[in-house]
C-alpha cells in the first residue's frame, strides 16, 4: 500500500509527497503556526509604540529613531505568520513559494519580537548594536562551520569543533601572555586546532575508531587538558601566563563614516574580516579547484577515487587538519578575538556544537552555513541587546534564545539533508 501523500496545487496539477517530505512540512507548519500564535497574544500586552533606534547614543551622526505602532504591527506580524504556518499545515504553498513564505515567516517573527519588545520597555532597540553583535557572535561560527564543511566533505564526521575551539582559544591567550604578538598567538591557535584534528583523524582513519567517538574523546581530553594546565600554570601567575589585550575594531578608513552601515560593516575586529575572505576562499576551493573535487569524491565515494589514483587517506587526513586551522582561528576569537585571556569557566560555551548543527543545516557548503551561523549569531545578539529593557519575561528565557534557535531549527525547520554519501564511513583498501 502506498504512503505517497497527494496534495493539491494551483490549478489541474497535483505533486506526490513522499511521507519523509510530509513530515517535513507538518512539522514546519507547526512550528511556524506555534510561533504565530504567540506573537498574536503578545499583540494585545503592548500599548504604546516600539522605538527602534538606527544609531547609538555614541554615534557621531545621529540618525532618527523609528516610532511603530506596538499592536498594530504585531499583530500584523503575527497574522503573516500564521498564514505561512497555515499554508505548510494545508500543503497551498510549494516549491518557491514555500520559500516566500519561510522568508515571510522568518521575518515576520524577527520584526515582531523586537517591536513588541521595544513597546514593552521604556526603552529603544538599537538596531546597529543588534547587528554589531550578530557579527560578532557570528565570527567563531564562520570558521567552525569551515572546519567541520573541510572534514565532513572529506567523509570524516567532526564533532570535535568544540575542543578544537577550546584548545585554540587557550593556547592564544598562553601564547600572547609570553609574547605580546597577535600573530604569534594565532599561530598558535591553529596548530593547537590542528593537532586536535589531526588526533580525530589518525584514530579515524588510521585506527578505525567511530568517527563520533573519537570526536567525543577530544572534546573530554581539551576539556581536561585545558583545565589542568590552567590550574598549574595560569592561576598561580595570572600577571605573567593570563595578561591579554584583546583585538580592538578596526575601522576602514573613509567607509567606517557612512552613515548606520559604517559601524557595523566597517568598524569590525580583524578576525571578523578574516572570516568574510575565509568562507569564499573554502569554497572556492571546494567547488573550484582540483583538490576541492578530490576532497568531495572521497566524501562521496572513496573506493571510485582510490582507483584513479587518488590517496583517500592523505586527502582526508589534509583536508581534516586544513579544517583544524579554521577552526582554531574562531577559537582564538573567544580570547585575543574579543574577550582577553583565558577562564576556566567553559569559554566556547558550546559554540562547537552550534557550529556542527550549522554545518548540517548549511546542507556541507560553506556559503549556506555561514549564513546559518549568521542566524545562530543573530538569536544571540538578540538576547543580549534585550537583556537591559526589562522585557515581562525571565531573563533566563532570553540566554535560551540562541540554543533554543538551534533545537527548532535543527529539529524542524531543516528536515531530511543529505551528508556526503560516505560520511562517517571507515575505508579500508583493496588490493
Amino acid at each position: 500500500m502506498s504512503t505517497e501523500t497527494i496534495i493539491p496545487t494551483v490549478g489541474d496539477v497535483k505533486v506526490v509527497e513522499s511521507p519523509e517530505k510530509r513530515s517535513q512540512r507538518i512539522s514546519t507548519g507547526v512550528l511556524v503556526t506555534l510561533l504565530g500564535a504567540v506573537l498574536f497574544v503578545l499583540a494585545f500586552t503592548v500599548h504604546k509604540p516600539g522605538q527602534i533606534a538606527l544609531s547609538d547614543a555614541f554615534a557621531e551622526v545621529q540618525l532618527p529613531t523609528l516610532s511603530l505602532p506596538g499592536t498594530p504591527t504585531v499583530l500584523v506580524c503575527a497574522l503573516l505568520t500564521l498564514g505561512a504556518g497555515i499554508g505548510y499545515l494545508t500543503g497551498r504553498v510549494s516549491g518557491r513559494w514555500r520559500t516566500v513564505a519561510a522568508l515571510v515567516a522568518g521575518l515576520g517573527v524577527v520584526v515582531g519580537f523586537i517591536v513588541w519588545a521595544a513597546a514593552s520597555s521604556d526603552l529603544a532597540f538599537t538596531l546597529t548594536s543588534q547587528l554589531n553583535l550578530t557579527l560578532e557572535y557570528s565570527t567563531p561560527l564562520f570558521f567552525g562551520v569551515l572546519g567541520g564543511v573541510l572534514a565532513e566533505r572529506a567523509g570524516v564526521v567532526n564533532i570535535a569543533i568544540e575542543g578544537q575551539f577550546l584548545m585554540a582559544a587557550f593556547a592564544a591567550s598562553l601564547t600572547y601572555s609570553m609574547t605580546q604578538s597577535f600573530v604569534a598567538a594565532l599561530i598558535a591557535a591553529a596548530l593547537a586546532s590542528a593537532a586536535m584534528s589531526a588526533l580525530l583523524a589518525v584514530f579515524a582513519l588510521k585506527y578505525f575508531v567511530d568517527h563520533v567517538i573519537i570526536g567525543v574523546v577530544v572534546n573530554v581530553l581539551a576539556a581536561g587538558l585545558t583545565g589542568f594546565v590552567y590550574q598549574q600554570l595560569i592561576a598561580p601567575d595570572p600577571a605573567t601566563y593570563g595578561s591579554v589585550s584583546p583585538m580592538q575594531p578596526f575601522a576602514i578608513p573613509g567607509l567606517e563614516a557612512i552613515p548606520f552601515l559604517g559601524p557595523i560593516i566597517f568598524t569590525l575586529r580583524p578576525l571578523t574580516y578574516l572570516a568574510f575572505v575565509a568562507v569564499p576562499l573554502v569554497w572556492f576551493i571546494l567547488y573550484r579547484t582540483k583538490w576541492g573535487l578530490r576532497v568531495r569524491s572521497v566524501g562521496e565515494h572513496p573506493h571510485a577515487a582510490d582507483t584513479v589514483g587518488i590517496n583517500v587517506v592523505r586527502t582526508k587526513f589534509l583536508s581534516v587538519t586544513l579544517g583544524g586551522i579554521f577552526a582554531g582561528l574562531g577559537g582564538a576569537y573567544f580570547t585575543i578575538g574579543s574577550v582577553g585571556a583565558f577562564q576556566d569557566n567553559n569559554p566556547t560555551a558550546g559554540y562547537g556544537y552550534i557550529a556542527l548543527a550549522a554545518v548540517i543545516m548549511g546542507r556541507w557548503n560553506p556559503i549556506y552555513g555561514a549564513f546559518v551561523a549568521l542566524f545562530f549569531g543573530f538569536a544571540r545578539a538578540l538576547a543580549q541587546t534585550t537583556k537591559p529593557m526589562s522585557l515581562p519575561i525571565p531573563s533566563d528565557f532570553i540566554e535560551m534564545l540562541p540554543y533554543l534557535a538551534t533545537i527548532i531549527a535543527v529539529a524542524g525547520l531543516v528536515g531530511r539533508v543529505r551528508p556526503p554519501a560516505a560520511d562517517g564511513d571507515h575505508f579500508v583498501k583493496s588490493h
